[in-house]
């Protein structure tokens, strides 16, 4: 415990299943954090789980990611009750409309698709690097997919998780020298609120991995944990995944 002493951090997506997960591990490790997402009792019940560990007042914001103004507004309210971001993890995601056809798929579930799972990390990120520039330090923490390697989903939330690694490599390039890195964690089948697995697929999702199960949130907070902290500085550009082995 401790790893992440007096640091600040910013959880996008943080009410459920891994950025729930990611958010409490964060407050043992003694940051405060900021979660967002669109439901605000999620959030509090969030917030008393980690007053019930021990950890340290946190803030709630609800928060729309799909729009470019509210998006922005957990940064900004961190920075404004706090005075820095530390640590943002860039977590929400998901697939918007029903976009599993390329013969039959309409605009807007595509676009909103990338929105939400691509250009939301850019806004996130843009108010939160200035800070992190000048101070000389700063973490950045994308939450990727197993579709982020390979074709896994559908045509837009596997464009989108595919281009979330290179938004990864070329803002770690860009900010190498500025004491600032940026990674890309990627799970695969996980226990959350999102999976809806029946006997038959939930069978085919442990059969997708090395080791033959469904991994629960918790199990990509040790990884999380490291790529915030100090012991992390020398991991950058990288896209790591904590899955069971998903797809070998």
């Amino acid at each position: 415990m401790g790893q992440l002493s007096g640091e600040v951090a910013v959880i996008t997506g943080g009410g459920r299943g891994i950025g729930r997960a990611i958010a409490r591990r964060y407050a043992r490790e003694g940051a405060t954090v900021v979660i967002s997402s669109r439901t605000a009792t999620d959030l509090d019940a969030v917030l008393a789980r980690i007053a019930d560990d021990g950890g340290a007042p946190g803030r709630a914001v609800v928060a729309d990611a799909s729009d470019r103004n509210d998006a922005r507004r957990p940064v900004r309210e961190a920075l404004a009750a706090f005075g820095r971001v530390d640590i943002l993890v860039n977590n929400v995601g998901g697939s918007v409309g029903k976009h599993h056809d390329p013969f039959t798929g309409d605009d807007a579930s595509f676009e909103d698709t990338l929105t939400l799972n691509l250009t939301s990390a850019w806004w996130t990120t843009s108010v939160a690097l200035p800070g992190m520039r000048d101070r000389g330090h700063g973490r950045i923490i994308n939450i990727g997919s197993g579709a982020s390697k390979r074709a896994a989903a559908s045509l837009a939330y596997t464009t989108a998780k595919h281009a979330l690694v290179g938004f990864t490599r070329q803002l770690a390039q860009l900010t190498g020298t500025t004491g600032i890195t940026v990674n890309c964690l990627c799970p695969g089948w996980t226990n959350t609120s999102l999976l809806d697995l029946d006997e038959g697929t939930l069978a085919k999702a442990e059969r997708d991995n090395a080791q033959r199960r469904v991994l629960e949130a918790d199990e990509l907070t040790g990884m999380a944990t490291l790529l915030g902290s100090n012991e992390g500085a020398g991991i950058t550009g990288q896209v790591i995944s904590v899955d069971g082995g998903y797809r070998l």
